[in-house]
């Protein structure tokens, strides 16, 4: 595969040009009227932050995107996935108010929110892929059943797959909240009797009736039929089925990817990317609060290329001082900040996405001001 062109903008403008312009020229200059339709769908793919964190991209930038789509005949509306974590985003209901609470109102965005995977992370469809671990994948069904797609991106470190960027967006922010539980573990249900309200749900949701309420009314799993899909973690509302957490960062990695190419099967050349390289947090935006930038602001990316736009912002954090009084204030240009900062080496993912065939690590870069 040839290097893809990734469309750069820097935080400097001699032109005096807004970088929310800017940003949504990049978009253009990416392709998006080709991908866009006229009457298309259009999931507007972000992380809509947590209550309490700052880091996620503001709603005047994702504004810009809403009024792009529009321009170029799309119905956008802005999604995510709800989170496996029992945080304010873990159902549809709560996760909504917390995307008002951080300013995505209509009337902020001019757009609707549609959470991807449905009130309680049920409505998912499982996309064959052909990956290193699975051979399909649920994905949220509102981004399966949309016509194209723009994915806003915060590039940020991961404490736990080491970069967060337009692959783990995608993958873990699209897959459904079984399917975050399958990308974090290799799951073996585990019940807590003593947290257990003999509910049902659990026994409701398992796809292969692999659980009961036995006598004693407390859950009881199967595991010689049970096969790991997380589903009964997503049902208890009483957290009796814990999430569990142990893996390695390759394995994680690995898993991110593929979900990520099975919510982008079937959009090839319906896909336009945007990742800011702002505020660069050593720690993912789930979190109640947001650690200083550990470089200075860089600029914003654009491309219909997953792999590369993620190469490049990866590159350009690396390319950038340390900031003082921060995670990344001993290292210097050229040196690996994520790495350093979080212990886990983030490119893994761009390795596996390239041989999935998603995108490739070779792009040019285009710089416009």
């Amino acid at each position: 595969m040839s290097g893809a062109r990734v469309y750069f903008t820097p935080m400097r403008t001699a032109m005096k040009r807004s970088l929310v312009t800017r940003a949504g020229a990049l978009l253009d200059r990416a392709g998006l009227a080709s991908a866009v339709a006229d009457g298309d769908l259009v999931a507007v793919k972000l992380h809509f932050g947590e209550a309490g964190n700052t880091g996620f991209v503001h709603p005047v930038f994702v504004r810009e995107v809403v009024r792009r789509v529009k321009a170029a005949g799309g119905k956008p509306f802005l999604t995510d996935a709800n989170t496996l974590y029992r945080g304010q985003r873990s159902n549809a209901v709560d996760h909504v108010e917390c995307a008002l609470h951080n300013g995505f109102s209509y009337a902020t965005v001019e757009a609707p929110i549609v959470i991807a995977d449905g009130l309680d992370g049920r409505e998912a469809v499982d996309v064959a892929i052909e990956g290193r671990h699975f051979d399909s994948v649920r994905i949220g069904a509102a981004a399966v059943h949309a016509d194209a797609m723009v994915v806003v991106t915060h590039v940020k470190g991961h404490e736990a797959a080491g970069f967060g960027g337009a692959l783990k967006n995608v993958g873990m922010g699209l897959g459904c909240r079984s399917a975050k539980q399958r990308m974090h573990a290799d799951f073996r249900p585990e019940v807590d009797a003593a947290a257990c309200r003999s509910c049902g749900r659990c026994v409701t949701w398992c796809p292969v009736g692999a659980i009961v309420l036995g006598p004693d009314r407390v859950a009881t799993v199967d595991y010689e039929v049970c096969y790991g899909c997380g589903e009964c973690v997503a049902a208890c509302p009483y957290g009796a089925i814990a999430t569990q957490w142990k893996t390695t960062p390759e394995a994680l990695q690995e898993k991110i990817v593929e979900h990520a190419a099975g919510a982008l099967k079937n959009k090839r050349g319906k896909v336009v990317y945007l990742s800011f390289v702002t505020n660069v947090s050593p720690d993912c935006d789930c979190w109640h609060f947001s650690d200083a930038p550990i470089v200075p602001d860089v600029g914003v990316l654009a491309s219909d290329d997953i792999v590369a736009i993620d190469q490049a912002a990866y590159d350009l954090v690396c390319q950038a001082p340390g900031l003082p009084g921060t995670r990344g204030e001993a290292l210097g240009p050229g040196e690996d900040k994520f790495t350093a900062v979080t212990g886990v080496d983030g490119t893994h993912a761009m390795r596996h996405a390239e041989t999935l065939g998603l995108g490739t690590r070779e792009y040019e870069l285009v710089t416009i001001e």
